[in-house]
């Protein structure tokens, strides 16, 4: 995607333009104001005329970059921390580009400590800024204008699943396009409109961002040349099942046809460095968490005694299905009786009425999964993962719901994207819905992605909003 230029943006974002020169700008002018007052770096006298020429100049060069990393274009769809990384290459690439220019600026050239303050004050205050704008949407970066091409059961889910505002906060929907074939149980409350005239006369019209493919039969059905029209255009041309991906943050496992998959980018990691070093990283934070957690797997062995008596068992073995499907045996504090299985393995409930009086609080700690981190290190799991399900479950889920066995394409995980995302569940459908964020974790897995995870358990750990 080339840069834009200034008079190809929009309104909104020429105002963001000249709103952000004078961020930079200021950012400059108020390092060399604290400079004065507090002396914190030698600096002659430098005219105030001078001094504002800088701070023009940084500002362009910061403006510069910030154009060539497409923060300015109207169609960026990034998060707030996406935003916030875009900003920090910027910052980093001017400070550089400043940096290398101040020594032939004359007489009175900038310290470059007051280059660096400038640049941290231009990051600081630019993601605040950034932050709020996309939080109000005050110059329509935020949400896109989408036009649903479809009325029909698949296009219905958008209406079903994603009826709230917080579920919006991205989009808004300005119709959807009845198209042939569509079943009837679809669109019920949403504007459904039929198209009389070109696809793409009507997308310019009415400042279509996106078109969502959602018809439910496509067979010699979809208008190619047209949407191929609006894709050359700028309007970006969506699937339904790589939209409701982006959006909620899971795979709509209902709606997967095997040429999505096939064509489609993940599932299977060709990161090979990663796979390699993989069993080392874990094993290494595992040994660095266990020494930080050793007394209070003490002290919990010892509650557990002396709360269900001296004979009693401390850790609870259990039999799970890992990486390919092999079983391994998963090791945790014990939360429930010790006749918790009498009558065979089940589903374990929000508030199942087999848990120990202690064992309550550790399930809302996660004081149970600890001793997993032997798991860890003997290679069975990683820290992010799906969670591993028993042979008996997985037996019966593998038949009934599609694609479930590729959650075993990858290791399984002391906490995972699906924990994170859905509540605790105990039944086949709760099955199908973590299924649907366990595959979005499949597909999209990374460090970064990882390092989420792991920061928002420690939340859940700290705050007890465990299960």
């Amino acid at each position: 995607m080339s840069s834009p230029k200034f008079r190809d943006l929009s309104a909104g974002s020429k105002s963001l333009v000249l709103i952000e020169l004078g961020i930079f700008a200021g950012a400059l002018l108020f390092s060399v104001y604290l400079n004065s007052v507090f002396l914190f770096v030698e600096q002659p006298d430098t005219p105030n005329n001078l001094v504002i020429a800088y701070a023009l100049l940084f500002a362009l060069i910061m403006q510069l970059t910030s154009l060539a990393l497409g923060l300015y274009n109207s169609k960026l769809r990034e998060s707030i921390r996406g935003v916030v990384r875009r900003i920090l290459v910027c910052v980093a690439i001017g400070f550089f580009v400043f940096s290398l220019i101040n020594p032939f600026l004359g007489s009175h050239p900038l310290p470059v400590e007051l280059l660096a303050l400038s640049s941290f004050l231009s990051l600081l205050v630019m993601g605040i800024f950034r932050a709020f704008t996309l939080k109000v949407d005050f110059f329509g970066f935020n949400k896109r204008n989408i036009l649903v091409l479809g009325a029909g059961e698949r296009a219905s889910i958008i209406e079903q699943r994603m009826r709230r505002d917080v579920d919006r906060q991205g989009f808004h929907v300005h119709a959807f396009v009845v198209m042939p074939g569509d079943h009837e149980a679809g669109i019920v409350k949403e504007t459904r409109i039929e198209l009389e005239e070109s696809l793409v006369n009507y997308a310019m019209e009415n400042q279509i961002d996106e078109i969502v493919v959602a018809s439910d039969e496509r067979r010699n059905n979809l208008p190619v040349d047209e949407l191929f029209a609006c894709k050359i255009r700028g309007i970006e041309v969506t699937e339904i099942l790589d939209f409701i991906e982006r959006e909620t943050g899971q795979v709509a496992v209902n709606l997967i046809y095997p040429s999505w998959v096939i064509y489609s980018n993940g599932f299977a990691s060709a990161n090979y460095l990663r796979n390699t070093l993989d069993w080392i990283f874990n094993a290494s934070m595992a040994f660095i968490m266990l020494l930080f957690t050793w007394p209070v797997m003490l002290i919990t062995a010892l509650i557990i005694k002396l709360d269900d008596g001296w004979k009693s068992p401390v850790f609870y073995f259990q039999e799970r299905v890992g990486l390919d499907g092999e079983p391994f045996n998963i090791i945790k504090f014990r939360s429930m009786r010790v006749d918790a299985e009498k009558n065979g393995a089940q589903w374990a409930s929000k508030n199942d009425d087999r848990t120990t009086r202690i064992g309550h609080f550790l399930r809302k700690y996660r004081v149970d999964e600890l001793p997993q981190i032997y798991n860890v290190m003997r290679g069975d799991m990683g820290f992010v993962g799906p969670r591993p399900e028993r042979p008996e479950f997985v037996q019966t889920l593998v038949t009934n719901i599609p694609y479930y066995n590729e959650r075993h394409n990858v290791k399984p995980g002391l906490t995972g994207w699906a924990q994170l995302k859905y509540p605790y569940g105990a039944t086949e459908t709760d099955a199908m819905e973590k299924l649907k964020y366990d595959l979005y974790y499949i597909k999209h897995r990374s460090f970064l992605l990882d390092m989420l995870i792991l920061v928002r358990t420690a939340e859940i750990v700290l705050f007890g909003k465990g299960r």
